[in-house]
């Protein structure tokens, strides 16, 4: 069910990406992997190259420039809206590994 709402996210993430030249402007040079680490469900990858989220797999092993950890209930509210990055952060129900300018990267993502 994870996937199903992460795939769901990156398509929600890319036809946002679409509309809004000023995105794939800011993304458009950047070539990234992010792992997303759903610590009761399992581990996810994505990639992000010129501004487009592309190929979602469950196998999250390799390097990653930004993991993504957090668990079950706290991704659905992320995606959801109910819960708020910083909050997820502050209450340490989320973390996020990565240069500053990756981590800034997250918010965009949602």
């Amino acid at each position: 069910m994870i996937e199903e709402n992460l795939a769901g996210v990156v398509d929600r993430f890319n036809r946002h990406a679409e509309k809004n030249p000023a995105i794939r402007a800011e993304l458009g040079g950047l070539a990234r992997t992010i792992r997303i680490r759903v610590t009761d469900e399992g581990t996810y990858a994505v990639d992000l190259r010129e501004g487009h989220l592309e190929n979602l797999r469950s196998d999250g092993t390799g390097k990653a420039d930004l993991t993504i950890t957090t668990d079950r209930a706290t991704l659905l509210g992320l995606i959801a809206k109910d819960i708020g990055p910083m909050k997820a952060l502050v209450t340490r129900r989320l973390a996020i590994d990565g240069s500053l300018e990756d981590k800034l990267l997250f918010r965009k993502l949602l």
